[in-house]
């Protein structure tokens, strides 16, 4: 999509700090960090968001999870990392094309607050 600018990215349009790069995937440093380690890996394909996704893009959703875990780890990210999926604009995405954060490099806080048990 021309307007998209993680497709920009993509095409090199606009620069990025890349840490990984496929025939299917790439992933790069995002430019508002939430943890000291925070990246998008985003399909080259063009989705605008998870809730557009049906079973033709099951092999790109694949590649984008099980990408996660490699880059964590060539990142250092041994000790855990969060990986989130927004999806529309009342789930928090803001750029519609599919992205998957991936977050670590210190102690994380919970998303949802613990509740003790009685």
């Amino acid at each position: 999509m021309s307007d998209c600018i993680f497709c920009k990215i993509v095409a090199g349009a606009i620069p990025s700090r890349k840490v990984y790069e496929d025939e299917h995937l790439y992933a790069f440093h995002d430019i508002q960090p939430a943890a000291p380690v925070h990246i998008l890996i985003i399909p080259k394909a063009h989705v605008a968001s998870l809730a557009d996704c049906n079973q033709s893009h099951a092999d790109d959703l694949g590649r984008l999870l099980l990408s996660a875990p490699k880059i964590a780890k060539e990142l250092g990210l041994d000790d855990g990392f969060r990986t989130i999926i927004n999806t529309g604009k009342g789930g928090g995405q803001e750029v519609f094309h599919i992205h998957a954060h991936v977050l670590g490099g210190a102690k994380l806080r919970p998303l949802v607050d613990s509740v003790a048990s009685a």
